[in-house]
């Protein structure tokens, strides 16, 4: 069946990312995307601290590669490493830090909202933070808190469009579930027009088309111009030269007149 097929294969992946989120903890790793070639499986790694995912002359890297191709049975795996840009914008890298944080006795409520100020101030267009579980101590029942900003977008196929991450803290009182969405600067909603923009677009195509406009009038303009000064100097150019004919003819008339006078005599 194929759907067994693809549930493997979805089994596998989520071993391989438990296997390399342990292997890779401190190198701020977020996730793996893995590639099917006729050749190789081509496994790219997202961290946010590449150079401790290498190691000291790739060693590290050469080890996980060995160790991912015995334990999981993948023949010819190929392992890249690719940088975070933001991590401030990537929702697993943030919820693990939340995560770290809380399991090394900070307060949940301080980390919560830093963390949510930091997503802010890296441009996120929105983000909610969701904790769930022991928040208010040992003898307390559990609590779910909720933090969030800007825009969310939670029903549908655009969800796919917002980063979203879950990760799990287990501090002494008692395990603590973290749920983080993330909608990054650079995405666009089919669904969320901005009219304002759309109208200043226009408006501005329609003034650069009417600035070209123009500018053609007055190029023409230019070349009517040209050519009408260029047909008065030939006009010119005319005159005097049927001037100096008619004067030449003039005074070949009167020295003729004045020879034929002279022979006359």
């Amino acid at each position: 069946m194929i759907e067994r097929e693809f549930i493997e294969q979805g089994f596998k992946k989520a071993q391989i990312e438990e296997y390399l989120k342990k292997e890779l903890g401190k190198a701020g790793f977020s996730k793996a995307d893995i590639l099917k070639t006729p050749m190789v499986t081509r496994i790219v790694l997202h961290v946010s601290r590449p150079g401790l995912a290498i190691g000291k002359g790739g060693k590290n890297i050469e080890r996980i590669t060995e160790e991912v191709a015995k334990k999981f049975g993948i023949e010819n795996p190929q392992i890249e490493i690719m940088e975070i840009p933001n991590p401030a914008l990537d929702a697993q890298t943030m919820a693990d830090k939340i995560a770290t944080l809380i399991e090394r006795g900070y307060s949940w409520k301080s980390v919560a909202y830093r963390t949510v100020q930091d997503i802010i101030e890296a441009g996120a267009q929105g983000v909610e933070l969701i904790l769930k579980g022991k928040l208010a101590g040992k003898s307390g029942r559990k609590r779910k808190y909720r933090l969030a900003y800007g825009y969310m977008k939670k029903v549908g196929d655009q969800t796919k469009l917002v980063d979203y991450a879950k990760s799990t803290a287990y501090p002494k009182v008692g395990a603590i579930g973290i749920k983080l969405r993330i909608i990054r600067p650079e995405v666009v909603f089919p669904d969320k027009v901005n009219i304002a923009e759309i109208a200043k677009e226009k408006l501005e195509a329609m003034e650069k088309t009417a600035e070209e406009k123009k500018e053609k009038a007055e190029e023409e303009k230019k070349s009517k111009e040209g050519k009408t000064k260029e047909s008065k100097g030939e006009k010119k150019t005319e005159e005097k030269k049927e001037q100096k004919t008619k004067k030449e003819k003039k005074t070949t008339k009167d020295k003729k007149s004045k020879k034929e006078k002279e022979d006359k005599k």
